[in-house]
């Protein structure tokens, strides 16, 4: 897949041309058509009209596709920033913890006097310092779990599209050979493929 999504149409769009330039010049009298004249023009249109209409299809779903993708990376790239922060949190506590360790040793040691005093406060204010940090470092990491499931979603999100356009391409393909071929199964086919890449595509865009 590449970062810019699906690409609906391709080579087989060259063919659906081809194959129509063929089919009008053998309604002229130049070719010949197994379902006869007027069948034939029919079957031209219908196709044509259809190819028209779900190649339109196609182009929407792969660029919500995409948009679906680069929002996931988005959304990841928040996580780990969040992740990092919430790191850098987790060592700033560490490094109070530790200050906050000397002060109760110095005050064990320390019998009477101004200084312990001195490092009561300092433990104290180490602990409500910790404190506040602990929560910072949580919340970051709330934060982060929150920007994994949003990734998570989008990317489910991105598959749904995905398949949806790839249901699409498949029945592009499917009308270019009903064209060469002329075969009535094959226009069924590509019609019931195309609408399964529809309503796969309604999944994709209701979040299913």
């Amino acid at each position: 897949m590449s970062e810019h999504g699906f690409h609906v149409h391709g080579p087989h769009d060259h063919e659906i041309e081809h194959a129509t330039q063929g089919a009008h010049g053998d309604h002229d009298g130049h070719g010949s058509d197994d379902l006869g004249g007027i069948g034939g023009r029919n079957m031209t249109n219908q196709i044509a009209l259809f190819t028209a209409v779900i190649s339109t299809a196609g182009a929407i779903f792969s660029y919500m596709g995409g948009l679906t993708q680069a929002n996931a990376m988005i959304d990841k790239n928040n996580s780990q920033i969040s992740t990092t922060k919430a790191g850098d949190q987790w060592n700033f506590y560490q490094s109070k913890s530790s200050k906050q360790n000397l002060s109760e040793l110095a005050l064990e040691l320390i019998g009477t006097g101004d200084k312990k005093d001195f490092y009561k406060k300092e433990v104290d204010r180490y602990k409500g310092e910790k404190a506040e940090i602990m929560l910072a470092a949580k919340k970051l990491e709330d934060e982060a779990e929150d920007w994994d499931k949003k990734s998570e979603q989008q990317m489910h999100q991105h598959h749904r599209w995905a398949e949806a356009t790839t249901l699409i391409q498949v029945s592009i393909a499917l009308a270019a050979i009903a064209l060469l071929t002329r075969k009535k199964s094959l226009e069924w086919g590509m019609v019931g493929v195309g609408a399964a890449g529809v309503i796969v595509g309604i999944l994709a865009a209701l979040h299913i």
